[in-house]
């Protein structure tokens, strides 16, 4: 096996332009996204409610962009804490609504209009909210059975309970990863929400949701999701080709030695708070969003497939890190 020897002087200076352009108000953004929700108020009063409205709108986006996820909810009402609960209020027909073990393999399918218990399908609670697709009922039930049942309710107490019994104390090599593991293993198995959708969510609620809770701020900052854009700009920049990790797309980016722990090390090497006093030392979340931003078309749109060919060397001269970049195709010409 070829060994490899990190040059994270290269690394530091590919991705330095990104780091400079991601906005100094991250932080602050989502806050204010937050209390306009009424999420800070929530967490400070242990209050599920708005929290799961909150969490159910994110949800929504999946597949779609923002604009039609929210155009859709605002013409059909989408769905709310205190719609599922009025539901849920009588002992439903349905076996599995009756509580969140039973709920695993739903299975319903609006389009198809079928579910595991096709019997009982017409007298269901869970169809009868107008949402896009039939994973959206199904993620706000097994999220409001989770809350309820696994949670007791309280949402943010769970939170605080999985963190406090997770963590081995500050300094402790590990730490974040370890309290991070206590939140993502138990909400995995919530139906219609994926990993990279809780690492997203969850980094806001944590960083933003209360900043006195610090338990809450350092694993929040060490949550990273790794989407295309992400991959595409440590394989187009040539970091992937020197630290001998190329992979594609998918798994490999959470694997040892993939695109996660290249900027979990990147991070520890970038003093967050030069870019604003506010944010932590050591700040992952951070530096993967100044990524992604860098190369999002509502971002920034400079590394990206709208203004790369795939098959050559990127060409774009105009591009901050182009003097430092190996500017490596992201496909084989020959494929």
């Amino acid at each position: 096996m070829r060994r490899f020897n990190p040059d994270w002087g290269f690394v530091l200076h590919v991705t330095r332009p990104a780091v400079l352009l991601a906005p100094r108000s991250y932080l602050d953004e989502i806050a204010a996204g937050l209390r306009e929700a009424g999420v800070q108020d929530a967490v400070k009063q242990r209050d599920s409610e708005p929290i799961f409205d909150w969490l159910t709108r994110l949800i929504s986006l999946q597949g779609i962009t923002d604009a039609v996820a929210f155009g859709f909810d605002a013409r059909h009402g989408g769905v709310r804490f205190a719609d599922v609960e009025r539901a849920l209020r009588h002992v439903p027909i349905c076996p599995r609504l009756r509580c969140y073990w039973a709920f695993d393999s739903c299975g319903y399918r609006k389009g198809a209009g079928t579910c595991a218990e096709p019997g009982l399908l017409p007298f269901c609670p869970l169809p009868k909210h107008r949402l896009r697709k039939g994973a959206l009922n199904v993620a706000a039930y097994s999220l409001f059975l989770f809350i309820r049942d696994v949670c007791d309710g309280d949402f943010v107490g769970w939170i605080d309970e999985r963190l406090a019994a997770a963590d081995p104390g500050v300094g402790v090599s590990g730490r974040a990863v370890l309290m991070q593991a206590s939140l993502l293993d138990p909400l995995r198995h919530i139906d219609g929400v994926g990993p990279k959708l809780w690492n997203m969510m969850l980094a806001d609620l944590l960083l933003a949701g209360d900043p006195e809770r610090e338990r809450w701020m350092t694993t929040g900052a060490n949550m990273i999701a790794i989407d295309t854009l992400v991959h595409n700009f440590l394989h187009r920049t040539g970091v992937l080709r020197r630290f001998n990790a190329e992979h594609a797309y998918g798994p490999g980016c959470y694997a040892p030695n993939g695109c996660a722990e290249i900027i979990m090390s990147l991070a520890q090497r970038i003093d967050a708070r030069e870019f604003n006093p506010a944010n932590p030392a050591v700040f992952p979340r951070f530096v993967q969003h100044a990524l992604w931003g860098f190369c999002a078309a509502w971002g920034w749109n400079i590394c990206n497939g709208n203004r790369i060919v795939d098959r050559r060397r990127c060409e774009n001269t105009h591009c901050p890190s182009f003097a430092d970049c190996d500017r490596v195709p992201l496909k084989d010409a020959r494929d």
